[in-house]
């Protein structure tokens, strides 16, 4: 599995610019290097049209002066309009280099591209009046609205919205993402995020991850049904959800796939149906099993639960199977994965009220799980704190059946012999992208056409 780009909260990021500066490099240099790097953004999407930046009194505002200076000497009409003085001493030497237009936020006239340098990261609170009035004034008469770092009133570390924050076409993440760049709702906020190589060297010690693109492996020469991974989907009373699971499952690489309890027949016919016996579930052969697809919450659901629980195989833990979980106090739920959306989850562990990482990361160490926090921002915690965050997937999965889908992915990557938590990465990635190549309106079963689509440019 393939780790994206790593997110860095506000303190590891100004740790990792203090190491960087405590290392020879002057913070006058980082600053520089990130003006210029939201300068060529301003040029390259807007060119020469006439741009107005909005500097703050930190260092964030001491950015968008190195910004105007340098699209100045490219010929850019660009104005500055100050919402305080500059407080820091590099903000106050780059503001002393701009000789271009200055003038108070009050005062400035709307320009077709505004640059947001207020404030950046670290905002707790929302920003005052009448700061926050004169900003939106000026985001809202913008063609194209450009945020440094991040938009001035979005929490870094938590991805809220304080108040009322204008939606920027792109924000220019300076030396690494930040959670709010991938959390909603702050990442709505945010359009197209770059990030912009501002010389912090490598960072290797971050435990979020942007969940980039898997690398799987085609099975060799000498592959068989088996050793490619024999996943076991349990079926119950709504079986079309475990049908999609298993059709999942195998258009994600599982050799074999079996649907137990469904017994009958019917297309796909290379998918397996058996009828129930708890001795299935014990097949040496199993590489993992799905269950709660479908599954119900009757005595028999109850009781193919725990006997999957009792199997020790690896296990997707969905749907049905987490309400059963979450009503009887299941205590075996480590090194499994757990796939709830919000609801789910908090039947499960409650909601403590802060931001959605922090709880899937308190939730993943008490139970000993994977936990996958389903969403348009997917979240997938470890035990051990490492946490990976989906990119925003596209808004047409809010459909029924998806996350069975999702499931059945996930199964045949743990058949497979992925552990779960690069498993559930994985599956989160790919099911995103199966979900892109197919398009609006889609349903769920569309998705499990598209999956070999999207697995192909994994291997």
């Amino acid at each position: 599995m393939t780790e994206g780009a790593p997110i860095l909260t506000a303190n590891q990021m100004r740790a990792f610019e203090q190491r960087t500066i405590d290392a020879g490099c002057p913070v006058e240099t980082l600053m520089e290097r990130a003006g210029a790097a939201v300068a060529e953004l301003v040029w390259r999407v807007a060119g020469r049209a006439e741009t107005l930046i909005l500097c703050g009194p930190g260092n964030n505002g001491g950015d968008g002066y190195v910004a105007a200076r340098i699209l100045q000497a490219r010929g850019v009409a660009v104005r500055v309009a100050v919402a305080a003085p500059p407080s820091s001493d590099a903000a106050q030497k780059a503001a002393a280099l701009w000789d271009g237009p200055r003038t108070s936020l009050a005062e400035a006239r709307p320009a077709a591209v505004v640059v947001d340098a207020l404030f950046g990261t670290g905002l707790t609170r929302p920003i005052e009046s009448p700061i926050s009035e004169e900003y939106l004034r000026l985001c809202a008469a913008a063609q194209r609205r450009i945020a440094v770092d991040l938009p001035s009133g979005v929490t870094t570390d938590e991805g809220h919205v304080l108040g009322t924050v204008p939606h920027f076409h792109f924000t220019v993440a300076l030396g690494a993402l930040k959670p709010a760049h991938r959390l909603l709702p702050a990442a709505e906020y945010c359009g197209r995020v770059t990030v912009a190589d501002i010389g912090l060297g490598p960072i290797a010690e971050a435990p979020t991850f942007e969940i980039g693109r898997p690398r799987l492996v085609s099975p060799g020469h000498d592959a068989n049904k088996y050793s490619r991974g024999k996943l076991v989907v349990l079926a119950g009373a709504m079986s079309g959800a475990s049908l999609l699971s298993a059709m999942a499952g195998q258009r994600s690489g599982a050799g074999y796939v079996e649907l137990l309890g469904a017994g009958g027949d019917g297309p796909p016919h290379a998918l397996v149906r058996r009828d129930w016996s708890d001795k299935a579930v014990e097949d040496p052969r199993i590489g993992a099993l799905v269950t709660g697809p479908g599954l119900g919450l009757d005595h028999a659901a109850r009781d193919r639960l725990d006997a999957a629980l009792a199997s020790g195989k690896p296990m997707v833990l969905d749907a049905d199977a987490l309400t059963l979980i979450g009503k009887r106090r299941h205590d075996r739920l480590a090194g499994h994965v757990l796939t709830p959306h919000w609801g789910e989850f908090v039947r499960l562990f409650g909601d403590s009220r802060v931001d959605r990482l922090t709880q899937a990361r308190a939730a993943a160490a008490a139970s000993g799980a994977v936990v996958l926090l389903k969403g348009a921002d997917s979240i997938v915690a470890h035990p051990d704190g490492r946490a990976g965050i989906g990119r925003l997937a596209p808004a047409w999965l809010a459909s029924a059946g998806t996350g069975d889908v999702l499931a059945g992915i996930i199964g045949a990557l743990l058949a497979q012999g992925l552990d779960g938590f690069s498993a559930a990465c994985a599956g989160v990635w790919l099911h995103s992208e199966a979900a892109r190549i197919a398009g609006p309106a889609l349903i769920a079963d569309d998705l499990v056409h598209h999956l070999p689509a999207a697995m192909k440019v994994c291997l």
